[in-house]
């Protein structure tokens, strides 16, 4: 590529129909192959200079990637291979059982995920590592391939621009973190390519497959990528078109493709929506902007905060945009509106209305700037409008330099600013507006176009390390597979014995997920979608959550083992304990409905219908021989009997409650209660009579059903002749269970179905609600694609008859 094409002249926006070719090439192929590759090696180099995994000693798995994200692709892994307990409609081994289409939908719809599947599963850490660097890897290229789509101009600059894009702030510390969100990051410039082909009038169903695809993928961020791919198509329709009537054709074509791509996801997205609105309340905090000085300290690289903006996209682009408004080789009109719609996303987040607007009307729980990605995509397509018109001049870049000289001043009032930061943004500055210049030599072209390049790989590496470090040392970390999961997973894997009793990895966790993470069918469960039923029948019965009740703990308690047919529990000391547990499915007596009081204790033997717990001997002592259990849920520290070995309790509320905590065996007046610190103003002690449970679950096991089939999305139980009362499943009553071809009922939170005397088979199917509603709605949109797809190919096909009649 010469330099002419970099040389400043004037390029009026003009309503070219098709894309100019280049030298017969189709546009950006090698300038996607370009910023792939910058993309790569600046990402890798990020984590070997922090010797973050897989490249030396720290590990990655911190907050919700080592909690959530590792092991829900673990359990896509053991989907792919036919090891999973459970389909793509429900989860057996999670919270006792509970909807999976939403968490699919949420988590590992992206066709990235699947291929963890060419893994060995004790390498999944591996498996989303690489998973996460090949959607950086994606996004840089399809940045760069819309850029030369929308205008000509050097491949090797658009593949920079384009892992400018793909290496911003918000990807490499915040995303990289949250490997679903990446599926936003690829999203945006492949929206902005539908808008492409709708402005041109080409490709109407490739742009619904795409659209369909990036919802799919991650709706969450494809909502936000959406909104930023319509204010890039509202300001090309309005630079390059003329006339009502003709910009009105350019958005309708736009809107139906948006909406008939958005309908094929509809399977996906009402029960992911749904199901939503039946989780366990979150965490809501009101929007508040941050100072605009931490804003601009976030443009530096090497800087941290999970709380403000990481705008961070390179210098050299920044100089680009920065120096926009100067830029005379571009009409007035176009800088003022690139320049406009830069500054109008960017005051966009710091305003509480656009911000609700940005993340579907509701504040996000932690990380609050998740659309920032959309303005740095935003910010790298008005760089490169300015870059095709020409190089700016001395003085734009002179400009340009001092608009960001005043940001970076500004930041100086920041705690957020870092030595580094500054040095790495000065130095980065000083050398790009060096390189902008001198491109338009020819004999320095290479030079220059080196330095933009190793700038960028070098910020976007040191931003990448310093996030690493802030990120380890501010959050919660979870350990990367190791000897301790391996062994685990083969003491459930020894354990096993579904359906006929689940298994259950207990306490304390290696992660929020462990059933996904290591086997078996347990109580714990932490997502999104954790149904309130679920939380709030565990918390009655005594088990303890994080993450505000989103994140439901294993209750290591023999009655509610009992309950919920565990029949195998992993200790801490990696040994299995079994006991007796009833099935699946038993059958209870007829009789008014029933709720839940104040105490665990009394809960547990509601649902039991026995009492197996005694009060205290004396204040904090068990009778001797009796097990005692604390309920302290509010209680942050360690207890014990006087003769036993301490607990750890974790009642930080609201973010977490402790759970009701086994103490032991006690002896007597030897075993008396004792805490590390000051007594909480709230606690009760109960002493477990173990003989009593045993003769409980001997009562409830005689009517119970005698065998239980289960399938990837229903049971089937087999009664005794004659049961009446209430069959009651040992599973959450989440909604979309059926029995008998009837939506199931609930008793005290779990599925309960009135028998009549006569029924000796018990059916019952979960579909998830939305399913066949969404079903519906998507075979509509296909069938709209399909008569589109027709009218669009007969007039070729009528072209051709005729031609075969002429020759005829």
């Amino acid at each position: 590529m010469s330099t002419s094409q970099l040389a400043p002249h004037p390029t009026p926006e003009r309503p070219a129909p098709a894309p100019v070719r280049r030298s017969g090439r189709r546009p950006g192929v090698l300038g996607s192959a370009f910023a792939a590759l910058v993309t790569v090696v600046a990402v890798c180099s990020g984590d070997a200079v922090a010797r973050v995994f897989p490249y030396g000693h720290r590990h990655r798995s911190v907050n919700d990637l080592g909690n959530q994200f590792v092991p829900f692709h673990a359990h896509l892994w053991d989907l792919l291979h036919g090891r999973a307990r459970g389909g793509l409609l429900f989860n057996w081994q999670s919270g006792y059982g509970t909807s999976f289409l939403p968490d699919l939908g949420t988590y590992l719809s992206s066709p990235f995920a699947l291929l963890v599947g060419l893994f060995p599963r004790h390498d999944i850490d591996l498996a989303v590592y690489v998973v996460t660097v090949l959607k950086m890897a994606a996004a840089a290229a399809a940045m760069a391939w819309l850029l030369r789509t929308q205008r000509p101009g050097p491949w090797w600059a658009a593949g920079l621009l384009g892992a400018s894009y793909a290496l911003c702030g918000w990807s490499v510390i915040e995303a990289s973190y949250n490997p679903m969100w990446l599926d936003g990051l690829i999203a945006f410039p492949m929206l902005c390519l539908t808008g492409e082909w709708a402005l041109r009038g080409r490709r109407p169903l490739l742009g619904v497959l795409v659209v369909a695809v990036s919802w799919t993928a991650n709706f969450y961020t494809a909502y936000m990528a959406t909104l930023g791919a319509a204010l890039v198509l509202l300001v090309r329709v309005v630079l390059t078109r003329e006339g009502v009537r003709e910009r009105a054709r350019v958005i309708g074509r736009a809107a139906v493709t948006t909406v008939l791509g958005m309908a094929l996801t509809a399977p996906l997205l009402v029960p992911l929506f749904l199901s939503s609105k039946q989780a366990y309340p979150g965490w809501f905090k009101e929007f508040s902007p941050v100072p605009w000085s931490d804003l601009f300290a976030r443009l530096m690289p090497a800087t941290y905060s999970f709380g403000s903006p990481a705008v961070f996209v390179g210098t050299g682009t920044l100089l680009l945009v920065a120096a926009l408004p100067f830029h005379g080789a571009l009409p007035a009109r176009t800088r003022l509106w690139w320049a406009g719609l830069v500054a109008a996303v960017l005051l966009s987040l710091q305003w509480a209305p656009t911000h609700l607007a940005w993340h579907v009307f509701a504040t996000p729980n932690g990380s609050p700037y998740r659309q920032t990605f959309v303005l740095a995509g935003i910010v790298v397509i008005a760089a490169w409008t300015g870059l095709s018109a020409g190089l700016p001049a001395v003085g734009a870049l002179a400009g340009g330099a001092g608009v960001l000289a005043a940001a970076a001043a500004w930041a100086a009032g920041s705690a957020l600013a870092t030595g580094w930061g500054y040095a790495l943004f000065c130095g980065g500055l000083a050398l790009t507006a060096a390189a902008w210049w001198a491109l338009g030599r020819r004999r320095l072209l290479l030079p220059a176009a080196a330095v933009l390049a190793a700038a960028l790989v070098a910020q976007a590496a040191a931003t990448t390390a310093y996030g690493h470090k802030a990120t380890l040392a501010g959050l919660d970390d979870y350990p990367s597979w190791g000897r301790s999961h391996t062994s685990r997973e083969r003491a459930l894997t020894r354990a096993d014995g579904w359906p006929a009793y689940r298994t259950d990895a207990g306490r304390p966790a290696l992660s929020g997920n462990d059933p996904l993470l290591l086997g078996g069918e347990g109580g714990s469960y932490y997502s999104s979608h954790t149904p309130d039923v679920l939380t709030r029948t565990m918390a009655a019965l005594g088990a303890g959550w994080t993450s505000r009740g989103r994140s439901v703990q294993s209750l290591d308690n023999p009655v509610t083992d009992a309950l919920f047919s565990v029949g195998a529990r992993l200790k801490a000391d990696g040994k299995v304990v079994r006991a007796e547990a009833l099935p699946l499915v038993t059958v209870r007596p007829a009789g008014p409905p029933q709720r839940f009081g104040d105490s665990p204790f009394a809960n547990q033997e509601l649902l039991l219908g026995a009492k197996v717990y005694e009060e205290p001997v004396a204040p904090g002592v068990c009778r001797s021989g009796t097990d005692p259990f604390l309920w302290a849920p509010e209680y942050s520290g360690s207890a014990s009997l006087a003769d036993g070995r301490p607990s750890r309790l974790n009642g930080t509320q609201p973010k977490n409650r402790a759970a009701l905590q086994p103490l032991g065996r006690s002896h007597g007046a030897s075993s008396q209660l004792v805490f590390d610190r000051p007594a909480p103003a709230r606690w009760t002690l109960g002493c477990l009579d173990r003989s009593k449970l045993t003769a409980a679950v001997a009562a409830l096991r005689a009517p119970a059903a005698t065998s239980v089939r289960v399938s990837d999305a229903g049971l089937t139980a087999t009664l005794p002749a004659g049961s009446t009362g209430t069959a009651v499943v040992a599973v959450p009553a989440v909604a979309g269970w059926s029995c008998q071809g009837r939506p199931a009922g609930s008793r005290l939170g779990l599925l309960a179905v009135p028998l009549d005397g006569r029924t000796t088979t018990l059916h019952c199917a979960f579909t998830p609600p939305g399913l066949l509603p969404g079903a519906g709605l998507a075979g509509l949109s296909a069938l709209v694609v399909a008569a589109l797809a027709v009218h669009r190919r007969r007039p070729s096909y009528l072209t051709a008859l005729t031609r075969r009649g002429r020759r005829g």
